[in-house]
């Protein structure tokens, strides 16, 4: 048992059960004990592997996406060029790299990293150190100025509350005590007539999950965009309208059970886009999977020509990465990708 598993026990002894959504957020970023604030959780040393991580291909075809949006919005200057939970670096290192040749872009963007770890901001700090980034603790303080931001893997660590419904009505899902084991049940009945009117028909048992730190990061980022412009491109695992229990926990790149090792494995639930564009209140929206997105952007092209001069198992590899980011079988449909720019502006690429 971990030591955030002590605390845990002692707190829900003490006041009572809590929600999952103030689980998660213990589990996640507790500040001696949180899953993001005490390891390395990205690659093979970690225990999940991010998109940016599995070729650069990625964050380069996203980075032209936002330049090439920049340039048909008449290069609005200066701009934030931001992204919510940067992990190494990688992403907005990949994005740097393949805009530097596009023209005024560098000189327009101030580069803005949301992180609330202070040790992750140490390794991006390493990783970005050409580029001075500046770090924000929130959305809420993103810059007033057009916003080019990107958010991959972020909004699926957001911590969620789950309600189930019983012949009762809407019960929220909370975390308790079993003779002194960590446990899942269920709340009194509450009034909950957003979900009755979502979801009508669901027989007991069905389970919804509901994130309003999303909603609240949605906010921040909408009013930017509608005041300034700009592009907000966030890709993710989820689906419309996600339905179900989608929490899991994984460590060692293994699936865990959740309750198991407070702090010692990340915890993650599937991304509503539907409610995220919903929060994006007055600006529009454009969705599509990962794997369609990345082709559109012409990843194929960009696989062939980085495979020339390799052989053996660096070509395997490199292949195998390109599947991974693209095939329906793998990332390409089960990660989606939601755009949301103002009404008036042009589609981005990838998206018309």
């Amino acid at each position: 048992m971990t030591a955030l598993a002590d605390i845990l026990r002692a707190r829900i002894a003490a006041t009572g059960p809590i929600s999952l959504a103030d689980y998660m957020a213990e589990c996640l970023l507790h500040p001696q004990h949180g899953y993001y604030t005490t390891r390395p959780p990205f690659g093979a040393e970690g225990d999940f592997t991010t998109a940016p991580e599995i070729s650069q291909m990625f964050g380069e075809l996203l980075g032209l996406c936002l330049a090439q949006h920049w340039l048909d919005l008449g290069r609005p200057a200066p701009f934030t060029l931001a992204e919510l939970g940067p992990g190494r670096g990688t992403l907005m290192a990949d994005v740097l790299r393949a805009t530097r040749g596009v023209p005024g872009f560098h000189a327009a963007a101030q580069v803005v990293l949301v992180e609330a770890s202070p040790r992750l901001r140490g390794v991006q700090a390493a990783t970005l150190a050409p580029h001075a980034p500046l770090w924000l603790d929130d959305t809420a303080d993103l810059p007033d100025r057009p916003l080019f931001l990107l958010a991959n893997e972020f909004f699926d660590a957001l911590p969620v509350h789950q309600y189930q419904r019983d012949a009762r009505g809407w019960c929220e899902r909370l975390v308790g005590l079993r003779d002194g084991a960590l446990c899942f049940g269920l709340s009194e009945p509450q009034s909950r007539p957003d979900l009755t009117a979502a979801f009508p028909g669901d027989p007991p048992g069905t389970v919804v999950e509901t994130c309003p730190e999303a909603q609240r990061h949605m906010a921040h980022i909408a009013r930017r965009l509608r005041d300034h412009g700009g592009l907000a491109l966030i890709l993710d695992y989820g689906g419309w309208q996600s339905k179900g229990d989608t929490l899991q926990a994984l460590r060692h790149h293994a699936f865990a059970d959740p309750l198991a090792e407070p702090g010692l494995a990340d915890l993650t639930a599937h991304v509503d886009f539907a409610a995220l564009a919903a929060g994006a209140d007055g600006l529009a929206h454009r969705y599509t999977a990962q794997g369609r997105l990345l082709r559109a952007l012409g990843i194929e092209a960009r696989a062939t020509r980085l495979a020339q001069g390799l052989t053996g198992a660096a070509l395997e590899a490199h292949l195998a990465a390109t599947r991974r980011l693209t095939d329906p079988a793998e990332m390409g449909e089960l990660f989606k990708a939601l755009a949301v720019l103002p009404a008036t502006a042009p589609p981005p690429p990838g998206f018309d």
